[in-house]
């Protein structure tokens, strides 16, 4: 582990390189752009470096002041809620960063446009064997942003030895302290594995075995989450949850005695990638955002920042990363592999039950405790923005304490 001091020198050093447009490769690529131009941009949440702080880069600043085109920023907690509001159109994006059964449904759909990524100066830095993939097998549609795969994570005062299955979600002994991540694809991979299907098989019947699964352990559960899953597992409110490897990695900085595990079963491993709509109106502002985000120095810092595997050659073989290309929960060996499947699009009918199930599963079991949570509304946008506010501020200093593995 590098120590805290000579951490700061380089990324001091590193931030003062970088503010200067000549930092950045192929500058001459982003001229040309009009007075007034506008990118909009549709991402994840907390998925890119957004801050000066602590030596960091805001990158969409870092993107305006060389290019002189303004980012309009918005993000999304699922692919699910992305989709939909690009399938409705009434917001037009020029930037949308989906996980790979997504693109391949928004491919089959005609909602995303082709576009050329060998034309982008810093695709070679992509890692080739993230070129080709199944989802955009002529690289086409998509140039990768992040890779990551999904564990449990799980507080080690709490909850009694390793555990090395998903079905320690449906230990009694846990009711109240059991966290479901909030996503059908996610949530219903979980029962999938343990009773030994496929994420991709369309069966409509072994989707609903898995929905029963999932409305028999609700009455465990203390919730479903999505990002106020960091306040409840770093403050110790829960015992365990199925989330992002990259995610677990900032948890554990704030609590150590989280642990991660990849459960025995089989866990999924998706590729996140940037994407231009159909309906995109500023195509080449777009390809140049592309690119930018591919640039070393910048990619190098949204890597720090989020957390996840990077397919940038140009990040994992730099010295300064180093840290986290040894981690084996981000990079892991063969030896450290766990059995994983990526998510493929699925025919409508078995889209269309899973939808389905998927509202059953939610409004299966309702309790007084939803009721008060329901009254308690407006309490809990207060303090979802508070935990907003703090997971920005801890996310910009996860690195200075890289977990062990």
């Amino acid at each position: 582990m590098k120590k805290l001091c000579y951490l700061f020198l380089v990324l001091v050093l590193f931030a003062l390189a970088a503010v200067s447009a000549s930092a950045y490769e192929h500058e001459d690529y982003y001229k040309g752009a009009q007075k007034g131009e506008v990118l909009n941009v549709f991402n994840w949440g907390e998925y890119i470096s957004d801050s000066y702080e602590d030596g960091m880069l805001d990158v969409n600043r870092e993107f305006e002041k060389l290019t002189g085109i303004k980012v309009n920023y918005v993000t999304f907690e699922s692919n699910e809620d992305m989709y939909a509001k690009i399938k409705n159109g009434g917001v037009s994006y020029d930037i949308v960063v989906p996980s790979d059964y997504m693109i391949e449904r928004m491919v089959d759909e005609n909602l995303l446009q082709q576009f050329d990524p060998n034309e982008l100066p810093n695709y070679h830095y992509i890692d080739e064997k993230y070129k080709g993939m199944y989802y955009d097998p002529d690289n086409r549609y998509s140039v990768p942003y992040n890779v990551g795969m999904v564990g449990l994570i799980y507080n080690t005062k709490m909850v009694e030895g390793t555990p090395d299955s998903w079905t320690i979600m449906w230990d009694e002994k846990y009711a109240g302290k059991i966290l479901m991540i909030d996503n059908p694809r996610d949530a219903m991979a979980i029962p999938q594995k343990i009773l030994g299907y496929s994420f991709n098989d369309p069966d409509l019947k072994q989707l609903d075995d898995v929905a029963q699964m999932l409305i028999d352990q609700k009455p465990l559960l203390q919730s479903y989450v999505m990002d106020e899953v960091f306040n409840k597992m770093e403050s110790g409110e829960a015992a365990m949850v199925p989330y992002y490897v990259g995610d677990y990695i900032i948890m554990s900085e704030v609590n150590p005695d989280l642990a991660f595990v990849y459960p025995k079963e089989g866990v999924n491993i998706f590729v996140d990638a940037m994407c231009i709509p159909r309906s995109a109106q500023n195509v080449e502002a777009a390809k140049k955002y592309i690119n930018f985000l591919l640039d070393p120095e910048i990619a190098l810092n949204n890597a720090w920042y989020i957390g996840y595997a990077s397919p940038n050659t140009a990040v994992v073989e730099n010295e300064d990363y180093a840290d986290y290309a040894e981690n084996q929960y981000l990079y892991p060996d063969e030896e450290h592999m766990p059995n994983v499947e990526y998510f493929h699009n699925l025919p409508q009918e078995t889209l269309k039950h899973y939808s389905e199930l998927w509202n059953q599963i939610k409004m299966a079991g309702g309790t007084d405790r939803d009721v008060y949570i329901g009254f308690a509304a407006t309490g809990v946008v207060i303090v979802a923005y508070l935990v907003w506010q703090y997971v920005r501020k801890r996310r910009r200093e996860h690195w200075y304490n890289f977990p062990e593995t």
